[in-house]
């Protein structure tokens, strides 16, 4: 019970892992749980089951049911490792490629560090994301303008731009919102509209186009005087904005002390912004710009009325706001009646000035521009506060370029050209938080998975040489990680960290089945008296690399078969999919040529210092031992 509340995603450590927990989670915990209960159940089970079908005799009959099975499916004996087709392909091939890496041990150093060398600036070239551009099927458009505009211009603008987006061939269905709800969860102002672009299956588009090219044509599409475009998913759009106040994914918050002065700050930033490439719209928000009607009341002239500040305040609030005097009931539906002066009477300055004020208990009611002074004044159109700062937006769109990059250049031009006074401070914001908060934990969990993968092979081969020779395949597999995602034109993002992990315990498996088999096939050439010279070492190189490359193939091809279809999937969730195979697909390719090339070589080099050892043995005075053909630690040829 406490397990299923502890993974539970209502769960407080669920919740403190943020998006990527909920993203990656399942993941880990399905296949964590799965290996676990798999080796349980083979020193357990496995055991067990042998042991019970023994003392019921069950035993033989099930290898004689198992072996006609097995005939009657292969028709045929089943051959041995040098007889068996397969192996005689792959030894056809891999013997002189090898023998050729054993006479030219400089020329394979040359090429591999060569490689490494070239994949560094393409490494550097991948860029960065958070999470992938998920496909919803569905567009969330969001045109931000003045914040001062009208509720009857906010309405005109949206019919407009639904009007447009509906006469696109990719488009199914618009739905526009303008304002907010009356919720916390929504921060919308009136300034910026709430669009949801429902596109067409892709069958029936004009032509195919990614989702960053549909985007952009939308885009061009929908200029308009004095309007900042803003194009996202629904759900993810919805989350950047819980998450950090950020509509966009990426963005830059100006705090301090005065509004009117982050305003001016924000718009410095748009002009500074504007000239960096890679975005394609730079919005500043216009927190200042919203309008108010000011009632500057005359003290004096309440008091000669004999009117109480109250009392003017209400008159004033009741004619303009109005007052709800019932609630119509129809059904399940509440209807509020509210109560104030006609639209023409409220609807400008001088109308307002006519309001009555007083009358009550017998007195004549004052028009109010003999009581105050009524003008339209600017101010805050909504207050941000963050941090006990007052806060500003800037909203940036790119295209084409990630975050991470952007930001190093733009971070450098508002460093030479941008004075911030004392007291204002910037920050960068949206999901460049979050991706931040990520790289630094990954920066901890990579260095302890290594540590953790080192510690377990040594304690398989109790050997330090034996764990650097296993561990070297590492750098290699990630050779072959980079070109994969930069061939398929994928950034760096935490999904791709999850494949490169993934990455790390498959080389360790992998790289200790070869360093097994050479050493079998050394301990072998030892035990029978044949390493003598450095071509007694070789031989048992190729015999331990060569003999053994069907298992070894297998293995890899096996993880290929089950990888690849991931490329080419469809569907929700295939974005992230991609991303995890895509490093594990180009790093087992290189790791597996490191394996069958670099560490015979290796290898070599490393036991070519223990043949005169060898040697020093078998020549002293004492009497030679009777060895065994094979070592307790060797295995038949016939057997994987």
């Amino acid at each position: 019970m406490r397990l299923s509340l502890w993974l539970s995603p209502s769960s407080r450590f669920w919740h403190w892992k943020g998006r990527k927990g909920r993203l990656f989670h399942p993941l880990a915990y399905g296949k964590s749980l799965t290996l676990l209960v798999a080796a349980l159940l083979a020193i357990t089970l496995d055991p067990a089951l042998r042991l019970t079908l023994a003392r019921l005799g069950l035993r033989d009959w099930g290898q004689r049911w198992w072996g006609r099975l097995m005939n009657s499916a292969l028709r045929g004996k089943i051959r041995r490792e040098e007889q068996h087709p397969l192996s005689q392909l792959l030894i056809r091939i891999y013997q002189p490629a090898l023998l050729y890496a054993l006479r030219n041990k400089r020329l394979v150093a040359a090429i591999v560090l060569a490689a490494a060398a070239v994949t560094i600036p393409v490494y550097r070239r991948l860029g960065s994301e958070f999470i992938p551009p998920l496909d919803e099927g569905v567009l969330l458009y969001m045109p931000s303008t003045v914040s001062a505009i009208s509720i009857t211009e906010a309405k005109r603008l949206l019919q407009l731009t639904d009007a447009r987006l509906k006469t696109l061939p990719e488009v199914a269905q618009v739905l526009g919102k303008a304002g907010r709800a009356d919720t916390s969860t929504d921060t919308a102002p009136l300034s910026m509209l709430e669009t949801i672009v429902v596109l067409k299956p892709r069958e029936q588009w004009p032509r195919r186009m990614s989702q960053q090219e549909l985007i952009a044509k939308l885009d061009a599409a929908m200029k308009f005087p004095g309007v900042a475009n803003a194009w996202t998913m629904p759900v993810r759009g919805r989350i950047d904005m819980q998450a950090t106040g950020m509509r966009s994914p990426l963005g830059l918050k100006i705090a301090g002390p005065d509004p009117r002065r982050i305003q001016e700050l924000g718009i410095r930033v748009e002009e500074l912004l504007r000239g960096v490439r890679g975005a394609r719209t730079v919005f500043a928000e216009r927190i200042n710009d919203g309008r108010y009607i000011d009632i500057d009341w005359d003290r004096g002239e309440l008091a000669r009325a004999g009117i109480s500040m109250e009392e003017a305040q209400t008159a004033v609030e009741n004619a303009i706001g109005g007052d709800n005097v019932t609630t119509v009931i129809q059904g399940r539906a509440r209807y509020p009646v509210n109560v104030r002066l006609p639209r023409d009477s409220r609807d400008n300055l001088d109308a307002l000035r006519q309001v009555l004020v007083g009358g009550s208990d017998g007195r004549d009611a004052i028009p109010l521009r003999q009581l105050a002074a009524v003008r339209v004044a600017p101010g805050p159109a909504m207050i941000r506060d963050e941090n006990a700062m007052l806060t500003g937006y800037v909203y940036l769109d790119l295209d084409g370029r990630d975050a991470e990059d952007y930001i190093a250049e733009a971070g450098g031009v508002l460093a030479r050209k941008l004075s911030l006074p004392a007291g204002y401070t910037l920050s960068w914001s949206g999901q460049y938080e979050a991706f931040q908060r990520i790289n630094r934990r990954l920066f901890q969990v990579v260095p302890l998975t290594l540590l953790f993968v080192a510690m377990l092979i040594y304690w398989n081969t109790r050997s330090a040489a034996k764990t650097g020779l296993v561990l070297l395949a590492v750098p290699f597999s990630a050779i072959g990680a980079v070109w994969g995602l930069y061939l398929l034109g994928y950034p760096m993002s935490p999904a791709a960290w999850v494949g490169l992990i993934a990455l790390l315990g498959v080389d360790a498996e992998t790289g200790t089945f070869m360093v097994l088999y050479l050493d079998l096939a050394w301990q072998k050439a030892v035990a029978e008296g044949r390493m003598r010279t450095s071509a007694d070492l070789r031989q048992a190189v190729l015999t331990g690399a060569v003999r053994r490359i069907r298992p070894k193939f297998m293995t890899v091809a096996t993880m290929f078969l089950g990888l690849i279809p991931i490329l080419w999937s469809t569907g929700a969730g295939a974005e992230v999919m991609k991303r995890i195979a895509a490093p594990m697909v180009g790093g087992l390719a290189t790791s597996f040529l490191m394996e069958l090339i670099v560490y015979p070589v290796l290898y070599e080099r490393w036991k070519s210092r223990g043949v005169r050892g060898v040697l020093a043995s078998q020549f002293s005075i004492h009497p030679p031992l009777s060895l065994p053909m094979r070592t307790p630690g060797t295995v038949s040829s016939s057997n994987r």
